[in-house]
C-alpha cells in the first residue's frame, strides 16, 4: 500500500515542525526525489536525542555535541539504539527505544457488526490493569486526549436504567493525541487473554475513522520488536514510512 502524495506532504510538514526544522525541510526535492543529504536540528536544551528516517530522509536532532558526533556515522548506525546510548553516555543517556512509523490515508474496511465502544475512564483503567506494564507505558491509553475501549457486543443491549449482572468487559483499547494540529498519533493495547481475536483491528478501524473525520492523518508508532502491533497496523491500512530512535538526556 502507498500513501497519496498529498498525505506524504502533510506528514513531512508535521514532522518538520516536530523536529524544529523549516516547514519545507523534509519536502521532496525537485523531480520528486527524496534522496537528499541528512538534516541536523540543533537544540542545546533538548531532553531527548532522536534520529528519524522518514520517506527516505534522515534527521538527527539534539544538542550540538551529539550533532558533531553524529556527522561521522551512517544512517544505519544512528538507527541503532545502542549507538545513541554510546554517544550520550557522558550526558546521562537513558533508553527510550527504536520504533517504526506508519501512516494511513484510507478508511479501513471491517466486516461485522458495528463496534460497541466507550471513552469511560473507569473502563480504560480496567483495561490497563489487565495488560503488562510495558504495554501500558508504551500505549499510554489513559493519557490520550481521545481514548476508546471496545466492549463486548452484548453491552449494547443494556439500557441506561438497567442493572447488568456485571460491568461491561473491555476487550481492547485505542485512541489518539493530536500532534501539530495535523497528525492523530494513535496507540493500541490489548490484554494478553484477548489477543488474536481481531479486537485490536476492529477498534483501530473506529479510531482511524474518528481521526480522519476530524481532518487528521493517523500515525502509528510501534517498537521495532513488537511484530504483533506492526501486523495490526498493516492490516488496518497503515503504510510503513520510517523509523525513530531516541534516548533521554540528563539526570
Amino acid at each position: 500500500m502507498e500513501l497519496d502524495p498529498g498525505t506524504v506532504a502533510i506528514v513531512q510538514l508535521a514532522w518538520s515542525r516536530l523536529l524544529g526544522l523549516d516547514d519545507d525541510a523534509l519536502a521532496d526535492a525537485p523531480g520528486g526525489s527524496r534522496e537528499r543529504e541528512r538534516l541536523y536540528s540543533v537544540d542545546d536544551d533538548a531532553s531527548v536525542l532522536t534520529f528519524v528516517t522518514l520517506f527516505g530522509r534522515e534527521v538527527l536532532r539534539g544538542p550540538q555535541w551529539a550533532i558533531d558526533a553524529g556527522r561521522t556515522l551512517s544512517g544505519l548506525d544512528l538507527r541503532s539504539h545502542s549507538t545513541l546510548l554510546t554517544l550520550s553516555r557522558d550526558h546521562g543517556g537513558r533508553a527510550i527505544g527504536e520504533a517504526q512509523l506508519y501512516f494511513c490515508d484510507d478508511l479501513p474496511r471491517f466486516d461485522g457488526p458495528p463496534a460497541v465502544v466507550s471513552s469511560d475512564p473507569a473502563l480504560v483503567r480496567d483495561l490497563e490493569r489487565r495488560c503488562p506494564p510495558d504495554d501500558v507505558s508504551e500505549a499510554g491509553l489513559g493519557e490520550l486526549d481521545h481514548p476508546f475501549v471496545l466492549l463486548e457486543d452484548d453491552a449494547a443491549d443494556a439500557g441506561p436504567g438497567d442493572s447488568p449482572a456485571r460491568a461491561p468487559r473491555p476487550l481492547a483499547g485505542a485512541g489518539y493525541d493530536i500532534w501539530e494540529g495535523i497528525l492523530a498519533h494513535t496507540a493500541v493495547i490489548t490484554p494478553p487473554d484477548e489477543r488474536r481475536k481481531g479486537y485490536a483491528q476492529r477498534l483501530t478501524a473506529v479510531v482511524v475513522e474518528e481521526a480522519m473525520a476530524a481532518g487528521l492523518v493517523p500515525q502509528w508508532r510501534v517498537r521495532t520488536d513488537n511484530t504483533a502491533s506492526q501486523r495490526t497496523a498493516r492490516r488496518a491500512g497503515f503504510a510503513f514510512a520510517g523509523t525513530q530512535t531516541s534516548v533521554a538526556l540528563g539526570s
